[in-house]
């Protein structure tokens, strides 16, 4: 099921996000539930929770059988948190 989301990602969803500057990954499977980050321009952007309700989940959702959810990923990624650390402690 991992690999079919990510497919669905990479050739329906990112295209329409693409538009906007944006992508889409999977960054977890959890009982049924996908859990999606939202990247480039579409990750700041204030609309990110419509997005993931009126194009990411109905999309997946629709490619993808068994399926119980598709919720937006919100946590900081560990390459974001390593960069600030690196950052902080001034290492180039």
């Amino acid at each position: 099921m991992e690999e079919q989301i990510k497919k669905v990602l990479k050739e329906k969803v990112d295209p329409v996000l693409a538009a906007h500057y944006g992508g889409a990954v999977l960054t977890k499977l959890e009982d049924g539930v996908a859990f999606v980050r939202l990247t480039g321009a579409c990750a700041s952007c204030p609309s990110a929770q419509m997005t993931i309700e009126d194009v990411v989940k109905e999309t997946v959702m629709g490619n993808v059988e068994g399926l119980e959810d598709v919720v937006l990923d919100t946590s900081v990624s560990e390459d974001l948190l390593d960069m600030a650390r690196k950052i902080l402690n001034k290492e180039h």
